[in-house]
């Protein structure tokens, strides 16, 4: 369980990229030429989920990371899980139709939130620890 984070960062990168291919796949498909992003609903789309899958990356590592350090590894590993079935669900879903997207954002959100609160536990700690 210790390694599960990792397992996590490596799947997130993973996802990054998928969801950087389904744009580039979406730019050739409807032939949008970089550096535009609007054009056709499908593209602008799979361009919103990649933008705002690297947008909760950015939330989502650090306290990932911070949680599996002061001590929660394993329950963090499992949160990462949660969010990233999550970003997952909500890419597919996006992808398909937009109004579908909340329930896998909601999952993700509290997948997030679960490694912030751990965070948050094990800095402060070990901070008073300290």
């Amino acid at each position: 369980m210790t390694q599960l984070p990792a397992l996590v960062t490596l799947l997130t990168v993973l996802l990054l990229f998928g969801t950087g291919f389904a744009v580039a796949h979406a730019r050739g498909k409807y032939g949008i030429k970089a550096p535009a992003v609007s054009g056709h609903p499908a593209f602008e789309r799979a361009y919103r989920v990649q933008m705002n899958t690297l947008e909760q990356t950015v939330m989502f590592l650090p306290t990932l990371w911070l949680a599996a350090n002061y001590g929660f590894s394993g329950w963090a590993g499992i949160a990462g899980l949660v969010w990233l079935v999550g970003r997952v669900w909500y890419a597919a879903a996006y992808l398909r139709d937009a109004g579908k997207r909340g329930p896998g954002f909601t999952l993700a959100l509290l997948g997030w939130a679960v490694t912030l609160v751990m965070a948050c536990i094990g800095v402060v700690r070990a901070v008073v620890i300290a």
